[in-house]
């Protein structure tokens, strides 16, 4: 028996080892942690169960039946993040670079099933070159197989990846098809083709930073919701978005102990609206004081700033933000933003996670370079979300709400379930000054004819109350109430029940 014992330490042993003490250190040097110390900083201490540990790949080509490393380049299994079941894999970059084989995507896929089969999330920690050349086909099976799963996970549970190192080939795809994606700044890159590949074939002479680096996902493709400077960040804040996450899309979202009374008062956004109406000021400011103690996970924080999404808590529990900046823009809806607000607001619906919107817009962002780049495609993906959404919505429309992005930004008409306003909320097809351009175009040579129009119009429009009159806005609230009234609709949509007809699935403007 002591023999048997001693030959599983053994096992375990060069198991744990991966690549060896080399090549741990060179891992180490380039400032990033081994596949299991990433695992071991994820989950709860102590928490990790590993799967499949003592596996090999079963190739027998090019001399690889002599290069067998137990574990095959990705270690799996499952633990807890304070305290609630999560799957993760982790790519092992000391072993044959972290390359797939079919041994190794084998082990994925085991763990992509127990997480589907177990209605709990899977975290995926990257740090790979893609398939193993030596095994030809059989990788490219594996991606599928993997890639099949992806689809199959999506909308019933979360899918997060962390980007930790080089990722390239099969291995960004499947990234692009889970929930979140977040980088390393300096250390990871996600690309197609790298760019000695890039060189030879376009002859354009490209950095590994500049083609797919952290910078570039995160500002320019909006491949990257986030962005971290070393591994120890990405994975506290990995720990961190998976207490806002529901288990699955039947859980319910996770309900939080708080000592922010949900009847709080703010004063201070009685005076956040400038009395310049085209004076910005920061969305988020109002976000922060009205959420539970100012706890906001901003999505995509780097990209189309003209809005903010993220998560946050009300009462303790799961909401999901969207709100116009007009700091950038002046919260113009253009291309970017929609797409980015449609993205989070499916994933919210999803996930049962109920909906507040924030809404300061002077309409879409006019233009050649967004006509010509499909602003009206873009911009019906966002409406298309909103009205698809059967979550509970609630909007606040805080200043400008103008031409058919008033509709677009979770409207009454689109089923927004409660719409408030503040008393500086301005909803019309056009600011004053535009409407009557074109209502009184005659009179333009007449400065104090047209000033007089233009107040005529902003007493009757520039107001909360046209809207209110017929419905459109439930109520007209103060702003330091804000906090209160949300969560009261909260609490009152919490058993909400909508279904829409059926479909097999729906045809969203791609």
């Amino acid at each position: 028996m002591k023999e048997v014992l001693e030959e599983v330490e053994i096992r375990r042993g060069r198991a744990r080892a991966g690549g060896g003490a080399k090549r741990i250190e060179a891992q180490h040097k380039r400032g990033k942690l081994t596949a299991r110390e990433r695992v071991e900083l994820l989950l709860d201490e102590g928490s990790f169960e590993e799967f499949d540990m003592y596996v090999e790949h079963r190739c027998s080509e090019f001399g690889m039946e002599e290069n067998k490393v137990p574990g095959d380049g990705v270690v799996t299994g499952w633990g807890t993040i304070n305290g609630r079941v999560a799957y993760v894999f982790a790519k092992d970059f000391t072993v044959f670079g972290g390359s797939l084989s079919e041994a190794h995507a084998d082990k994925m896929i085991k763990i992509q099933d127990m997480a589907l089969q177990n209605r709990a999330p899977i975290i995926g920690l990257f740090d790979a070159g893609g398939a193993r050349i030596q095994e030809g086909v059989a990788a490219l099976g594996g991606y599928g197989e993997v890639f099949l799963r992806n689809v199959l996970a999506s909308g019933v549970i979360p899918q997060v990846s962390v980007i930790m190192g080089p990722c390239a080939g099969g291995d960004v795809y499947s990234p692009a098809m889970t929930d979140f994606i977040f980088m390393v700044r300096d250390t990871s890159y996600m690309f197609v083709t790298g760019p000695d590949v890039v060189k030879t074939v376009t002859k354009e002479e490209v950095t590994a930073e500049q083609l797919g680096g952290a910078s570039v996902h995160t500002t320019k493709s909006s491949i990257a919701d986030g962005a971290y400077d070393n591994d120890v960040e990405a994975l506290l804040q990995m720990r961190r978005l998976m207490d806002f996450l529901p288990s699955s899309n039947q859980s319910g979202v996770p309900e939080l102990p708080t000592r922010d009374p949900w009847d709080r008062m703010e004063p201070s956004l009685d005076t956040l609206i400038p009395d310049n109406p085209n004076k910005p000021y920061d969305i988020k400011e109002l976000i922060l004081k009205v959420v539970d103690e100012g706890d906001f996970f901003e999505i995509q924080e780097a990209f189309a700033r003209n809005i903010v999404v993220g998560l946050a808590r009300m009462e303790g529990r799961t909401i999901g933000i969207v709100a116009n900046q007009p700091l950038m823009l002046a919260g113009v809806l253009d291309s970017d933003a929609s797409r980015k607000a449609a993205r989070f607001v499916r994933f919210c619906d999803c996930f049962n996670i109920p909906l507040v919107t924030f809404v300061d817009v002077p309409g879409f962002l006019p233009g050649t370079d967004q006509e010509y780049g499909g602003l009206i495609k873009h911009g019906a993906k966002l409406l298309f979300a909103f009205t698809e959404a059967t979550v509970p919505k609630v909007t606040v429309i805080t200043r400008k709400a103008y031409g058919g992005a008033y509709d677009v930004m979770s409207s009454k008409h689109i089923r927004g379930d409660v719409n408030y306003a503040w008393p500086t909320a301005e909803i019309a097809v056009m600011g004053a000054k535009g409407a009557v351009e074109i209502l009184y175009r005659a009179e333009l040579g007449d400065p104090a004819k047209i000033k007089k129009r233009i107040d005529e119009y902003q007493k009757r429009f520039a107001n909360p109350f046209v809207a209110a009159e017929r419905g459109y806005i439930d109520e007209v609230i103060m702003p330091h109430g804000t906090r209160k009234r949300i969560a009261r609709a909260l609490q009152m949509l919490r058993n909400k029940h909508v279904e829409n007809p059926w479909k097999k699935h729906d045809n969203l403007p791609l």
